[in-house]
């Protein structure tokens, strides 16, 4: 697992480490483990309205394959 520290934000951000992803470029879709004890999830994001799901404010609706899951599940012991 790869840590990523919160150096690249102002510090207020949580430190990531990596999971599981589909890629090694970094911009693709990936799911991090947070040092808050939270996951993170990248991936595509889809219009909650065409979806027929409706969202809190601050609420985004994230498209990732279901591998991905199960790759993370296994990284995460």
């Amino acid at each position: 697992m790869i840590s990523i520290g919160n150096e690249a934000n102002d510090g207020t951000g949580p430190a990531l480490e990596l999971l599981a992803t589909t890629c090694s470029s970094g911009t693709c879709p990936t799911v991090f483990r947070s040092d808050r004890g939270t996951i993170l999830i990248q991936g595509y994001a889809v219009d909650a309205q065409q979806s027929g799901v409706t969202l809190a404010p601050g609420e985004l609706l994230v498209e990732i394959p279901a591998e991905l899951l199960t790759a993370a599940h296994l990284a995460a012991g």
